[in-house]
């Protein structure tokens, strides 16, 4: 409880607040954000959030979308987002618990001489931020805002467009509650906010229900084309080329869940999608049982996140990156064909 006296001591007064979160934000990252932003709005907070990149189309629904900065969108948009972190107060950093996540931002959010409030789930807490809200066990980040909400003895602040961001975070995170992760807790929230009025149909439908038809070319292009499977490791993953990217009009977000199509074959423990970007090969891992994707990502490939969902990236090209990536199979194999 210091972590709220603390708040609520330094939100006492309004605030010049910064909201943000990770590169490519998903429902977690920008429900949380936009949850939180909703709250502090309440108090006659001056509140921005700025996400780094841009994200999915189909998250454009949430109540205060068309308020967002992309940070990277242009140059403006830029000089505008540093004078903003640079007089901010407060700067709330969501989703992430590495600034290594957020760039381009990373350094105008170091270097700010806001107060930086941390609320995240993830592991490997670089321990940045002055006050911090973490919890691994959490299901999501949007829980944590709904706990802080909760916490500060403002639970008659919780509004529909509210409601609506946080069941958003948590419907995702949770794989549409079918994760480890899913507590007892997390059902009781969840039947808090629909008390509250939220139609859970209708925010399952925006995020799910909203595919491009080349989004769903794509998607029969991988799994007919690019999946993978290795069944001696109890692995399978897809590995997709920038030019096939292309050939189906890419967005931000058409890949989004692919890899779980993997993960979902029988037998099989460990998934992958490996991507080639203009900057590096982007890299989504999920895993079943023991088998920490966490760990693995750390080990070799830049990454991070949560023991059975995390990301990472690779410098070498595509070949090399799969090569590398096949290479550490032998090595895993035992503890995958225990998990």
């Amino acid at each position: 409880m210091q972590a709220i006296s603390r708040l609520k001591e330094l939100l006492r007064t309004p605030k010049k607040i910064v909201i943000t979160t990770h590169q490519k934000p998903d429902a977690d990252a920008l429900g949380s954000s936009l949850a939180l932003w909703g709250y502090l709005k309440k108090y006659g907070h001056q509140v921005q959030v700025i996400t780094p990149t841009d994200y999915p189309d189909f998250l454009a629904w949430m109540n205060g979308n068309d308020h967002v900065i992309q940070y990277d969108q242009s140059q403006k948009s830029m000089e505008i987002s540093n004078k903003i972190i640079a007089e901010a107060e407060v700067i709330f950093c969501l989703d992430f618990s590495d600034l290594k996540r957020i760039e381009p931002m990373d350094k105008p959010i170091r270097y700010a001489k806001a107060t930086k409030v941390l609320l995240d789930h993830h592991q490997g807490n670089t321990k940045f931020a002055d006050i911090e809200f973490w919890d691994v066990k959490a299901s999501a980040t949007a829980e944590l805002v709904y706990d802080l909400i909760i916490d500060m003895g403002d639970k008659h602040l919780l509004d529909i467009p509210i409601a609506e961001a946080i069941y958003a975070g948590v419907l995702t995170d949770t794989g549409s509650f079918k994760f480890p992760s899913t507590s007892p807790k997390v059902h009781m929230v969840i039947a808090d906010l629909m008390t509250i009025g939220i139609k859970a149909a209708q925010v399952h439908r925006n995020i799910y229900d909203n595919n491009s038809v080349d989004r769903l070319k794509f998607l029969g292009f991988a799994l007919q084309e690019k999946l993978i499977v290795k069944p001696e490791y109890k692995t399978a993953y897809f590995a997709i080329t920038s030019q096939e990217l292309r050939s189906f009009n890419h967005k931000t977000g058409d890949t989004e869940g692919i890899v779980n199509y993997a993960l979902s074959l029988k037998d099989i423990c460990f998934a992958a999608i490996m991507m080639e970007k203009p900057d590096c090969i982007r890299i989504s891992f999920r895993s079943f049982g023991n088998f920490s994707v966490n760990e693995f990502a750390n080990k070799h490939f830049n990454g991070g996140g949560h023991r059975n969902a995390a990301g990472g990236k690779s410098m070498l090209s595509l070949a090399e990156t799969v090569a590398q990536f096949e290479r550490l199979l032998p090595i895993y194999q035992n503890i995958l064909l225990e998990a």
